[in-house]
């Protein structure tokens, strides 16, 4: 660590903010004596950025001329080592030039700066003037990798993926699947929305009345089984039970609101006399089952008015409501919210 690099990293302006944070951790790594050579993977970790995105932010920072990337291999291995950043306030210090200098040998240090640390020099600097047969410096007809010599160590192109063109596949907003069976229920909902059509008595081509048309009248009938929990045949069923009184059909559907709301009230009725029937057959009483007592019905009554699902006007007497208050089964506020007297 450097304060003097810290110090030059903080008064140089005009940089974006992360552009400037990379350069903040180039000079904290920053060694007076061995110079700057993080390995991309740390200055990214540190950075807390992608290796593809560090590598924009290290090209600007070359085209600004505040550091110079220099390429080191390692002279046995053939492996590239980390890079040698050299930073602007260095002595010696050469903007990148995308052609080779005959005199300095692109990016040589002329004035005896200590760029690398000892075990790490490869080569004297009267050798650089000349490709190394070894490393192939600057010899474009002979990669250091034995490959394609794009890219090779003295080309600035980045190596690393270009951070604008994303390669993963996007997820969908909304699973295919999800969407399928949406639009499977939407097709069946259609089906049952005919046929209640033709069981009020409109016929299949005739025009509708304008309570009947539109998505406002399919909402209305889907709270029929949202809300009262009635299916699409018990729908049907007293659709066409309404026609015996009432020949003409109905101009729209909330005419037929009170013949749901009673007919989900008959089949909760229903629906505690056949318990009450199998309670009494599990204590082997006899087949007719004595009425309910208070309690029970209370208790029954209480569950209904402290759930959230459809209470029918009505369905509560303010006999009823007193048993459920002095058996504490329920609130008087809670009544109040429920609208029973």
């Amino acid at each position: 660590m450097s304060h003097d690099a810290t110090n030059w990293a903080i008064q140089r302006r005009g940089l974006k903010p992360t552009t400037k944070i990379v350069l903040w951790h180039l000079c904290d790594r920053f060694n007076p004596d061995f110079g700057c050579f993080p390995s991309q993977d740390r200055l990214a970790h540190d950075c807390e950025i992608s290796r593809s995105t560090l590598n924009e932010h290290l090209a600007r920072l070359e085209a600004e001329r505040l550091l110079r990337r220099v390429p080191r291999i390692d002279p046995v291995t053939k492996r590239q080592l980390p890079t040698r950043y050299i930073l602007g306030f260095e002595e010696g210090f050469a903007p990148h030039d995308p052609e080779p200098c005959p005199e300095t040998g692109h990016g040589f240090l002329p004035f005896g700066h200590d760029a690398e640390p000892a075990s790490e020099i490869v080569t004297s600097s009267a050798n650089w003037t000349e490709p190394c047969p070894e490393i192939a410096h600057g010899n474009l007809q002979e990669p250091v990798s034995g490959f394609c010599p794009d890219p090779c160590p003295e080309n600035a192109e980045s190596r690393v993926r270009n951070p604008d063109t994303n390669l993963v596949r996007e997820p969908l907003s909304k699973p295919v699947k999800e969407e399928e069976d949406a639009a499977a229920r939407e097709a069946e909902f259609d089906r049952f929305f005919a046929e209640l059509l033709s069981a009020l008595g409109f016929a299949a081509n005739a025009t509708l009345p304008a309570w009947w048309q539109g998505w406002p009248a399919r909402l209305h009938v889907r709270r029929w089984i949202d809300d009262l929990g009635l299916t699409e045949d018990r729908i049907l069923e007293v659709a066409t039970e309404t026609r015996r009184d009432h020949p003409n059909p109905p101009d729209g559907p909330k005419a037929l609101d009170r013949f749901m709301e009673r007919a989900a009230e008959r089949d909760a009725q229903a629906a505690i006399a056949t318990a009450k029937g199998h309670r009494a057959k599990r204590r082997r009483k006899a087949d007719t089952a004595p009425p309910p007592n208070e309690d029970e019905l209370a208790a029954f009554y209480a569950a209904k008015v402290n759930s959230d699902e459809y209470l029918p006007k009505g369905m509560i007497s303010t006999a009823m409501c007193g048993l459920m208050l002095a058996r504490g089964l329920v609130t008087p506020q809670r009544l109040d919210q429920r609208g029973v007297a």
